[in-house]
């Protein structure tokens, strides 16, 4: 049972919700974490999910059902005739928020989102915010003025702000309006890194405010490998390598590409390693795409799997010669971290967070020197074939960070 009645923790769950019937991807499974924690501890949790017509509040009971459904443990519920009011979604959104409207606590549309929270939570609540949506003017008054609450967010990364070429123009601005609120409003921001905060930071400066931060490194858990999920087919035969992320410009897919095509034409046939490029296509990446659907190599030697769940590419890590990441930035690596957690070598850009998170363990190369990159895959592919047993990450030190250790540092302060 919980205690100490008077104190409860609301987490904003929208993301999640708006992302029904997808593979969870980074933010977003650590948005789940977040729901998992938060309902296990102590104190009472809810959710809050901003949808197309209003605010919807979720109990605990409601907060493990959706994440059943996330997990997909349990299937999202069929769209409600209210889901067809707005054009703007798709099937699956339809059908996250007709689920969130079942399993609901309370609902409201948007100007009674005060009155709502007030009737419902106890003064004190504190408020979370950690999937970088719906941190509004709206929420952060009504946990404010209506509940005297405290709010405390997340901030990934600062991409959009450091790389602008890598993003649309209005995420940028969606961004930018996201970091002026937290200038505003946060009374706590947590980081993933050390690097995180000291980019954050530095745009906070800018904006005006800069409120009180916390490092706290995301946990690394190792799914169980699942063979059984992979497609028919999969491994590809021979020695191969994995890439895990979502295909989007910052990732650096171009660079493998490039490497790969000038490799088989290297390299005889029985030697040639395979890639496997694990995760969606993302955004403004047209070029990308269109050279990797043209590609002689597609189906031979580079293999594009979009939906493997986190069991399937648990398993195709466990027999890759290394795992590859050539990302020109980033927030914190967490599939990177996860391979190395696995014992997989690792080939990566030289980022300060890399550094940061993981020290000495991968191997570092430079983007600009690509025939560096391929006499690294190249040596790995000959280990492997040799027989060499890996070098064992363990062996060096590395301890991959844990969600206990994350949420000690965070609920101790949040």
């Amino acid at each position: 049972m919980k205690n100490r009645p008077g104190e409860a923790r609301l987490l904003d769950l929208t993301r999640l919700v708006s992302r029904a019937g997808r593979l969870p991807t980074g933010v977003d499974r650590v948005e789940l974490a977040y729901l998992q924690a938060l309902v296990a501890a102590k104190t009472s949790a809810f959710g809050l999910v901003r949808t197309s017509l209003g605010y919807i509040l979720l109990d605990e009971d409601g907060m493990r059902a959706i994440a059943e459904r996330v997990e997909g443990r349990v299937p999202w519920g069929p769209a409600d005739r209210l889901s067809q009011l707005s054009r703007k979604l798709d099937p699956a959104q339809r059908r996250g928020q007709s689920d969130a409207r079942r399993l609901a606590r309370a609902r409201t549309v948007r100007p009674g989102l005060r009155r709502m929270l007030a009737r419902h939570l106890p003064q004190g609540t504190r408020y979370f915010n950690v999937g970088h949506t719906d941190l509004t003017e709206r929420v952060t008054r009504a946990v404010k003025q209506g509940l005297g609450g405290t709010i405390n967010v997340m901030v990934h990364d600062t991409i959009p702000l450091d790389h602008p070429l890598f993003q649309r123009p209005e995420s940028i601005e969606r961004f930018r309006f996201m970091m002026g609120r937290v200038s505003r409003d946060a009374d706590l921001v947590i980081y993933n890194s050390r690097h995180t905060r000291q980019s954050a930071e530095r745009h906070l400066e800018e904006i005006g405010r800069v409120p009180p931060g916390l490092v706290a490194r995301l946990g690394v858990e190792l799914p169980e490998p699942r063979p059984g999920d992979l497609p028919k087919g999969v491994p590809p035969e021979g020695v191969y390598f994995v890439t895990v992320g979502t295909i989007e410009p910052r990732k650096n897919h171009a660079l493998l590409l490039d490497i790969w095509e000038r490799m088989v034409k290297q390299t005889i046939p029985q030697e040639m390693p395979h890639l496997l490029i694990c995760g969606q296509r993302g955004w403004m990446n047209e070029e990308l795409f269109f050279r990797l659907d043209r590609s002689a190599l597609l189906g031979e030697h580079i293999h594009e799997y979009g939906d493997l769940s986190d069991g399937a590419v648990a398993a195709l890590l466990e027999g890759a010669a290394g795992a590859l990441y050539p990302s020109l930035a980033e927030g914190f690596g967490l599939p990177m971290a996860e391979a190395a957690a696995m014992g997989v070598p690792v080939i990566c850009a030289d980022l300060p967070v890399y550094r940061e998170v993981l020290g000495d363990i991968p191997v570092y190369a430079s983007l600009k020197d690509s025939y560096l990159w391929q006499r690294r895959i190249t040596s790995l592919a000959d280990s492997q074939r040799a027989g060499k047993a890996r070098t064992g990450h363990a062996a060096k030190g590395f301890e991959p960070p844990t969600w206990d250790r994350h949420f000690n540092a965070v609920l101790k302060m949040a």
